[in-house]
């Protein structure tokens, strides 16, 4: 029954059944949300690109990441064994974008543990969004050094689909024969917290059962980080960069660049619980909107944000004061952290009684396109373990932001019992995604 879960007339309810991630503070979800709780910053010299001459030469990488790394087996059909992300002659066909993509979304369908019942799994009730910003930026810019110094004839014939955005969701599909809707989430920042909730969208009006959705991202190089540097929205802290991000702090002076993916599995409650599946949540509510204000400065106070938050607490049939914890967009930009809080403080009058905000961009950066998806996955452990992450380096509140009375998890983690998270993701072109998780 399309909409409803089959024979009871309900609405389809969405659970989050597998994560994966690779980011710049571990190659997997749990380093990363281990590493995340114990407040320890990504940020250090850029080491994978030669930034000779670039105004800002660190960023949040991932680092020490293997893309031959043993995983599985994986079965998804017969006759097919994943035993690594890809093989070498593989890997060179595909962007680094792909490469994180492939490697966080194998980890959540190996979580989900879907592969031992994979028999039993309709192909064309599995699809796959992953969400991405910019796609193969560097892998651009290589190509077209080569064109320029040596012709058109050492152009690869992989130039195309190693960078496209939407060949993330392509290849994960291929390579574990998910045969249901595949598609590309790509509006800046919130790309990959449209990817989840769209993907959720996907299942509740009954196109699919199952989506491996997310969000992944790979820009950090010389026209990545100049074209942002240009516009003056990176820090400058290069003495100290694991310092540089800062979110809400009086002093933050633009935000450092990361890189990375994370995928989740989200699965009709209903076919996971049948299946035993292990449930680490719901997501129950989904807002977007739009700012029609600036090309990448948000409304005044927040406004388009606000919208986003308020349709995602609707949908959610949950009232304000039931949020235990919001991951901010937090960008640790000077106009963005101030207009963010105030939306908040606006939708949750009684936040300072019940709420705990904190960015955890403080730890990994930016990662764009990827930013949604992790956010959403630190939400979602949140209220899975009754733990919050924190904000780093938030020596001095913005006093804009202390006057809502909000606590923003200053240094350390707390633990604390979440029935539900929110995670924010705004992004350039005024374009605003909420999501809510909570306990199942």
């Amino acid at each position: 029954m399309h909409g409803a879960s089959a024979g009871t007339g309900a609405p389809r309810r969405v659970v989050v059944t597998g994560i994966g991630a690779v980011s710049p503070l571990g190659l997997t979800a749990r380093d990363s949300w281990t590493a995340a709780l114990s407040g320890r910053s990504g940020a250090a010299p850029i080491t994978q690109q030669d930034m000779a001459g670039s105004p800002v030469t660190f960023a949040c990488e991932v680092k020490e990441f293997a893309i031959e790394k043993k995983i599985g087996p994986y079965r998804p059909k017969p006759g097919s064994e994943i035993t690594e992300i890809l093989n070498r002659k593989e890997a060179r066909k595909m962007g680094r974008f792909i490469h994180f993509a492939m490697s966080a979304g194998y980890e959540a369908y190996g979580d989900s543990g879907l592969d031992a019942i994979r028999e039993r799994v309709k192909a064309e009730r599995f699809g796959c969004n992953i969400g991405v910003g910019m796609g193969g930026l560097n892998e651009i810019a290589d190509v077209h050094r080569e064109l320029l110094e040596k012709g058109y004839r050492r152009i690869t014939p992989f130039f195309i689909p190693q960078v496209i955005p939407n060949m993330a969701s392509g290849d994960l599909s291929i390579a574990l024969d998910l045969r249901g809707p595949n598609l590309c989430n790509l509006t800046a920042c919130s790309s990959s917290a449209h990817a989840l909730g769209e993907s959720a969208e996907i299942i509740r009006r009954g196109d699919a059962d199952l989506m491996l959705a997310g969000g992944t991202e790979a820009v950090i190089g010389p026209l990545g980080i100049g074209g942002f540097a240009a516009m003056r929205a990176l820090s400058q802290r290069g003495d100290a960069p694991e310092k540089a991000s800062r979110p809400f702090d009086v002093d933050r002076d633009g935000f450092v660049m990361g890189e990375g993916a994370a995928v989740m599995v989200l699965e009709e409650y209903e076919h996971a619980r049948k299946r035993g599946a292990r449930i680490y949540g719901e997501l129950v509510g989904y807002g977007l909107s739009a700012d029609a204000y600036h090309m990448t400065s948000p409304s005044e106070g927040g406004e388009g944000g606000g919208r986003a938050m308020k349709m995602a607490l609707e949908r959610g049939k949950l009232r304000p004061e039931q949020v235990g914890y919001i991951n901010a967009h937090g960008t640790s930009t000077p106009a963005g952290d101030a207009e963010e809080a105030q939306a908040v403080a606006r939708l949750f009058p009684e936040g300072r009684k019940h709420l705990h905000v904190s960015s955890t961009k403080s730890m990994t950066g930016h990662l764009l396109g990827a930013a949604g998806a992790i956010e959403a996955m630190f939400s979602l452990l949140a209220v899975h373990e009754g733990r919050i992450p924190p904000t780093i380096n938030l020596d001095r509140l913005d006093p804009k932001c202390a006057e809502t009375g909000l606590d923003f998890t200053a240094h350390r983690a707390v633990e604390k019992r979440v029935d539900y998270a929110l995670s924010n993701s705004f992004g350039f072109g005024g374009t605003n995604a909420s999501l809510i998780f909570g306990r199942v």
